[in-house]
């Protein structure tokens, strides 16, 4: 028989705070954490905007020589295992280190890494390259340091699905715990691409929102005035607990974790499917892995990364498998405050809708005015929304036809 899987810990570095209680309060207050980049020289490109951390210290959560051989993306990731850890009330001293996993998603890993080394090559030579680029570029070794800084000796493991790889992180870690494989699980994903190349990259693709003027309300899913996605950074780590081992040590629940889905679209590098068509199918599994109805579902946090296609694509695949009952559900894209994390997306939205579960409000998507063509469901616009939430499900959807959903509801014993 499957084991229940709950939530039981949260740590956060994102755009819109650092803990559990500054991302939660700055997201159903409408805040914001979109800026001008600070981290280098935008003046040549289209987009001058992102959603930055703020105020991270390493030091906080590292010994300063550790933080100076880890990328920020490891930081990141390192920093918000112990945070979850910590708000889940764990005794380390007290659990079985065998029987606790690592699993995290990360579309691109250790960018900066990347970019300071490629300079050093060119400019001073190959003797020069560090004997620590490789292990600090290499987007498993988040997971391996969180491992190595906990002392964890469950699986550890990597997802790269691009946009999806948080969730299709969650979704493996939700399987191991559901077999009996593992007694916890840190699961989530990390991101710190807002480096000249990555930024370059996305900004040639005329992917990027071109809302210079006013960053704060440059990313606007599902409305009329989208230019595209504002890139984030951050990390989001979740403590996925099997049930009774949960109970036993008196632990809180945010929500159980009931169902998960992936799909591929098999049709383009970075275009949706048309209608939706694999969203829908990843949507249609999780819920069936959940044994969840559609009219149960209270909340979903969509992709809703405010490009056209997605947004309106999303929108119809919503409906397809919510039919005339997709109109009263609540939907939000918390991308609307964050920016978009790429492989860190997902843990931050799974994690959003845990705490509306949990605190049964619901998020909103801000900067919305007119909805576009097409993006005419309930997005909870612009103001948070107290509203008993029950079930909730969480879409992620990535370059390359990556689609991951997962359901989550109450807790009840």
């Amino acid at each position: 028989m499957n084991k229940r899987v709950v939530i039981t810990g949260l740590g956060v570095v994102s755009p819109v705070g650092i803990g559990k209680e500054s991302f939660w309060n700055a997201l159903i207050s409408g805040e914001s954490g979109i800026g001008p980049v600070t981290r280098f020289d935008t003046s040549a490109l289209p987009t001058r905007v992102a959603g930055e951390v703020k105020d991270f210290q390493p030091t906080q959560y590292l010994d300063r020589k550790e933080a100076r051989r880890m990328d920020r993306f490891a930081q990141f990731a390192v920093a918000s295992a112990k945070m979850a850890l910590e708000d889940g009330k764990v005794d380390q001293e007290q659990v079985n280190k065998e029987r606790i996993g690592v699993v995290l998603g990360c579309g691109i890993g250790g960018m900066e890494t990347f970019e300071d080394q490629a300079r050093v090559l060119f400019e001073k030579g190959p003797g020069r390259v560090s004997p620590f680029f490789v292990p600090m570029m290499i987007s498993n070794m988040a997971a391996g340091h969180v491992s190595m800084q906990l002392g964890l000796k469950g699986p550890s493991e990597t997802v790269v699905t691009a946009c999806a790889s948080a969730t299709n992180a969650c979704g493996s870690a939700f399987r191991l715990v559901q077999r009996g494989e593992c007694d916890m699980i840190l699961t989530g994903g990390t991101e710190a691409s807002i480096e000249p190349l990555a930024f370059a990259g996305f900004c040639a693709m005329k992917a990027m929102s071109t809302h210079n003027d006013d960053p704060k309300r440059a990313s606007r899913p599902f409305d009329k005035s989208r230019t595209g996605f504002v890139m984030g950074e951050g990390a989001g780590i979740l403590l996925f607990e099997e049930l009774e081992h949960a109970l036993a040590r008196g632990a809180h629940i945010y929500a159980e974790v009931i169902g998960y889905g992936c799909t591929s679209d098999a049709h383009h590098i970075t275009d949706p499917a048309p209608n939706g068509e694999g969203a829908a199918r990843a949507m249609a599994k999780a819920l069936g892995d959940g044994g969840v109805k559609p009219e149960e579902v209270s909340y979903i946090n969509a992709h809703g990364t405010g490009t056209e296609k997605n947004d309106y694509y999303e929108t119809m695949a919503i409906k397809t498998i919510f039919g005339e009952k997709a109109k009263e559900i609540a939907i939000s894209s918390t991308k609307s405050m964050t920016g978009h994390l790429l492989g860190a997306a997902g843990a931050i939205e799974v994690m959003a809708s845990a705490l509306a579960i949990n605190t049964d409000t619901v998020p909103p998507t801000i900067n919305l005015e007119e909805p576009g063509e097409g993006c005419d469901l309930d997005y909870t616009a612009n103001e948070a929304r107290k509203l008993p939430v029950d079930v909730a499900i969480s879409n992620t959807f990535g370059f390359g036809g990556h689609n991951a959903t997962i359901v989550m509801r109450k807790y009840k014993e």
